[in-house]
């Protein structure tokens, strides 16, 4: 008996011996190629290589974003040792809790592959490598670093992790500034460690650089003045935009509050741009464009007297009044005292579309196409105008919206002698073709209306510079609230232009809601206005015209001259 299970012990060592050199050979023939394929995926690997990302620069070759060298610490949960020793150390240097990281780790055991940290500086790279981990990698990647920090903030915008635009500059020309990643072929051990390159494949191509018309020097100045003004008036927010008037490039672009885009942002953080993505009714600040059109009818000009006692007259069932009552004032006192009772009725005097239609030509309404992001056209329509309701309070800045973008290249069209120009972010190689919209004449008669509103007796002193000829017009609206305007809220307005005798720069100076019993455009935002176009004007060179009275010629403006 015992003699038959020996024997039958025997066959089946035999069978099952044969039946296992029968696989190997057919697995050594037959699936040779795919055995030796899935071997090679466990030892060669198509490593990439990051593309950095093209270099941000303002007007004169100062970087507002560059790239920094990083790295990312991934690891192979379905290999790495989680109750190593020297994950301890490992957690102490990428300043992770022990626990969380083995808890981040049980949670993603399925996974290939898993980022334990972003974005970690060069100078760990030995001690982590040191540490000696099995199935670690340490793979390089770039960090978006703004020198500028949150004065620039806006305009330039922030990165996400992997280094894709998010806001600003960065989200616009996403496509140009973002390169082409590379790769190269590597063999790795069994603990999945690089020991030899074997290809280099293909060599990343870096992102483009871009440079802004952004002057860091003047927008420094605009930031700093603007916060200070928000916060010293208790003010929900800011804006202020400075234009320059010879090529319409945007040379400071600023909000309050702001961000900082080296740190972590929250979705509470305000990175939106305000300046293009807001809009409010403008106010006075309309004024000088329904002076404007009065000029264009032939029926009036700066001199043309208006009777506007006892400071109020009623428009259909909408009484109309001024603080206090002017008498008998002209069309330059109206726009330097900021009558609405002079202006309505000078605007019931035209045609119907007349004011209308100088704003269309300045651009309200439309896209200014800077290409920033979130950017609006605002509320404006000549629906309604066969109201005389309408019509007057569209010549004082009521009953629509703009952006303080779009009421810069409005003010740009006038300082510029009826000429408009389109805005820019990026430098301009070149001035591009301005469009005339208003007579040069119509405007400079404008311009010398705007500038005895910085003059004794007008409601922008504070906005009046030493040495240079400051033209503008302030603004005070009150804000809309569930339909109706809220006489307790308020924005603060003033749009300026300087030098007067040859126009160089445009600013709009928004403060939204101060809080503050003198919230208007003349105490509030003039004197920002006037800080900061003191500094700007210096730093650009520009040659003081106080004594100046006389304009320049117009082939000088049209050439681009300056004092």
């Amino acid at each position: 008996m015992s003699f038959w299970r020996h024997y039958l012990f025997i066959v089946c060592f035999i069978g099952i011996a044969g039946a296992l050199s029968v696989r190997v050979v057919y697995l050594g023939v037959t699936e040779r190629d795919f055995l030796q394929e899935e071997g090679d995926k466990r030892s060669i690997y198509e490593k990439r290589l990051p593309a950095m990302r093209g270099m941000i620069y303002d007007r004169n070759g100062e970087a507002l974003a560059v790239s920094t060298p990083v790295f990312a610490v991934a690891v192979n949960p379905l290999q790495f040792d989680a109750n190593s020793v020297a994950l301890q150390q490992l957690s102490k240097i990428l300043d992770l809790d022990v626990e969380s990281l083995r808890t981040l780790l049980s949670n993603n055991a399925h996974r290939g592959y898993l980022y334990l940290k972003r974005h970690v500086s060069w100078e760990h790279m030995d001690a982590i490598r040191q540490l000696r981990l099995a199935h670690l990698t340490l793979e390089p990647e770039y960090r978006r670093y703004y020198p500028a920090g949150e004065s620039s903030a806006h305009v330039v915008g922030l990165t996400d992790i992997d280094d894709m635009g998010l806001e600003g500059i960065e989200l616009t020309f996403e496509n140009s500034l973002r390169g082409e990643a590379g790769s190269k072929t590597v063999l790795r051990d069994r603990e999945g460690r690089i020991v030899d390159d074997l290809d280099y494949g293909r060599a990343p191509r870096f992102g483009s650089d871009l440079h802004l018309s952004i002057d860091s020097r003047l927008q420094y100045i605009a930031y700093r003045e603007l916060k200070s003004a928000v916060v010293g008036h208790g003010a929900k927010s800011g804006s202020l935009i400075m234009v320059d008037v010879k090529t319409g490039e945007i040379l400071a672009l600023v909000n309050q509050p702001s961000f900082n885009p080296n740190g972590p942002i929250n979705q509470r953080e305000p990175t939106r741009n305000r300046v293009v993505t807001d809009f409010y009714d403008p106010g006075s600040t309309i004024k000088p464009f329904t002076a404007m059109a009065a000029l264009e009818s032939g029926r009036h000009h700066s001199e043309t007297v208006i009777e506007t006692s006892p400071g109020y007259f009623w428009v259909d069932s909408k009484m109309i009044q001024d603080p206090v009552n002017l008498n008998t004032i002209t069309l330059a006192e109206a726009i330097q005292k900021s009558s609405q009772v002079a202006i309505a009725k000078v605007a019931l005097d035209l045609p119907r579309d007349a004011v209308f239609d100088v704003l269309q030509r300045s651009g309200l309404g439309d896209y200014v196409g800077t290409g920033l992001p979130g950017e609006v056209t605002g509320l404006f329509s000549n629906v309604g105008m066969q109201s005389r309701v309408s019509r007057t309070a569209m010549a004082y800045g009521y009953g629509f919206t703009v952006t303080p973008l779009q009421l810069a290249s409005a003010y740009v069209a006038l300082a510029g002698h009826g000429s408009r120009l389109p805005l820019s972010i990026l430098k301009q190689d070149r001035v591009p073709e301005p469009q005339q919209v208003f007579d040069a004449e119509d405007a400079r008669e404008v311009i010398a209306m705007m500038e005895r509103v910085t003059q004794q007796g007008g409601t922008a002193t504070n906005a009046d510079i030493d040495d240079y000829r400051v033209a503008g017009k302030t603004g005070t609206a009150r804000v809309l609230e569930n339909g109706r305007y809220n006489d307790e809220r308020h924005v603060a307005w003033f749009a300026g232009l300087a030098p007067v005798s040859d126009p160089r720069i445009v600013m709009v100076v928004l403060v939204n809601e101060p809080n503050t019993d003198r919230a208007s455009g003349g105490k509030v935002a003039a004197p920002v206005f006037g800080r900061v176009a003191a500094h700007s004007l210096r730093l650009l060179g520009v040659r003081p015209d106080i004594m100046l009275n006389d304009p320049l010629p117009m082939d000088s403006v049209l050439a681009g001259g300056s004092l």
